[in-house]
């Protein structure tokens, strides 16, 4: 049996190995990502990103604590990607610490993951290490982001659903204006909401809401304010108006309330068709990104070390423009 039927009849082991060479991009791993695509596309990939200090760990711990404790237990994997260490390369693994209520049950696995100097939060590789989750059986996947700021919006582009943590007194409604962070968040999280601020921080992001999401209209008619809805069947099925749910991650109070406003976001996409399109548009991301790390690979393998050094040369001399450079290399000509 090789390393992806193991992987399919619930070996750990062999789940905890394939995750090490698809994190390493080994010819071995992606031969194991080929078997496994077929048996993906099931999971329900839940996006947890943020400013650092919100509370995502914390509230990823109790997410997954609350579907393991429900009626109908689901299988929980937590992908936590994590700043590199600058000692060892790695992962700094600061999600653990917070996540020890989750040691021992065998229907949970956490992957700690290092960014290794990618952008947006996102190691390079948490598309394959969710899709071998995603194909080993397990029903939810959390995937948890750094905290890095404007380049987060990453998140959005690998989940179906994405919660954007806030917190009060960290000006984060701020910065999440800023980030465009509003415009990818499909439920809006204000953690430690026990906190003074909490009702200005819920204030100003439902104003932003109401400014991207429309549902009433006000307006002056001789003098008076009036306030026009939207009549009943106006609002189109695909329309999705993300809530903001309060919790203290801490304590446990309002996890249950967003677990369930997570489901509903599922059901809505299952409902509306929207969850066909994330899964397209998911993969069709992941194909553009692989094609061009292929096609540059590729390139470079074509093209002399001297010449390209040459180019590189040339451009921090400003002597030759960017897009000069491209046309030289790609037509192969002497400049």
């Amino acid at each position: 049996m090789n390393l992806a039927q193991s992987v399919l009849s619930g070996d750990r082991l062999a789940l905890a190995r394939l995750l090490t060479l698809v994190e390493n991009n080994t010819p071995e791993g992606r031969d194991a990502l080929d078997e496994l695509f077929p048996h993906a596309g099931k999971a329900h990939l839940v996006g947890v990103t943020g400013s650092p200090g919100s509370g995502k760990s914390s509230l990823v711990n109790q997410i997954a604590l609350h579907y393991r404790k429900a009626d109908s237990p689901k299988r929980v994997a937590i992908v936590a990607v994590d700043p590199t260490s600058p000692f060892t390369g790695g992962a700094v693994l600061g999600d653990r610490v917070r996540m020890r209520d989750l040691s021992g049950d065998a229907g949970v696995f956490i992957r700690s993951m290092a960014t290794r100097g990618s952008l947006g939060g996102l190691a390079q590789a948490t598309a394959g290490v969710v899709q071998v989750f995603d194909a080993a059986g397990f029903d939810v996947v959390l995937v948890e982001t750094v905290g890095a700021g404007q380049a987060e919006v990453d998140i959005a582009r690998l989940a179906h659903t994405t919660l954007v943590v806030e917190a009060p007194g960290m000006g984060d409604e701020i910065q999440a204006i800023k980030a465009g962070i509003l415009e990818i968040a499909d439920i809006l999280v204000i953690n430690k909401a026990d906190h003074p601020g909490v009702d200005n921080t819920e204030r100003a992001l439902k104003s932003m809401l109401d400014l991207a999401h429309p549902v009433e209209k006000v307006f002056r008619h001789h003098g008076q304010a009036m306030t026009v809805s939207a009549p009943i069947g106006a609002q189109d099925l695909a329309l999705w108006i993300p809530p903001i749910v309060r919790t203290v991650a801490t304590e446990g109070t309002g996890v249950a309330g967003l677990v369930e406003s997570i489901n509903a976001h599922a059901e809505h996409l299952r409902r509306s068709g929207d969850w066909s399109k994330r899964e397209r548009a998911r993969l069709e991301t992941e194909l553009d990104l692989m094609l061009t790390e292929t096609l540059i690979n590729q390139f470079r393998a074509q093209v002399p070390d001297s010449r390209y050094d040459e180019i590189v040369n040339r451009l921090t001399e400003r002597t030759l423009s960017p897009w000069e450079a491209v046309k030289s290399l790609m037509n192969g000509s002497g400049l």
